[in-house]
């Protein structure tokens, strides 16, 4: 009986192994799902910045109010007819440039 039971321990751990420990066993399983939850995670917010450029793209295609702001943010551009204000800074410190 001893005999039995020692086989059958032996051959319940030789064929639980693979499972546990082995090439596709269950902690494997576990560490790709976290990396997938992670990955998942990174693709959200490559998707709302890829939605926010391809906005930008079909304003700056569509009108010319967008290119009109980057025009005056990003160069400085006025129109003709405007006059620009600078405002200092009283410590003299002059405003950062974009």
């Amino acid at each position: 009986m001893r005999w039995l039971t020692l086989v059958l321990v032996v051959l319940i751990t030789t064929l639980q192994w693979p499972l546990w420990f082995g090439k596709g066993s269950w902690l494997r399983v576990w560490q790709l799902d976290k990396q997938l939850q992670e990955q998942r995670a990174v693709n959200q917010t490559l998707i709302a910045r890829n939605a926010a450029l391809d906005a930008e793209v079909g304003d700056l295609k569509r009108g010319t109010d967008a290119i009109e702001e980057r025009a005056r943010n990003e160069l400085g551009m006025i129109r003709q007819g405007e006059v620009f204000f600078q405002l200092l800074d009283p410590n003299g410190k002059s405003p950062p440039r974009q």
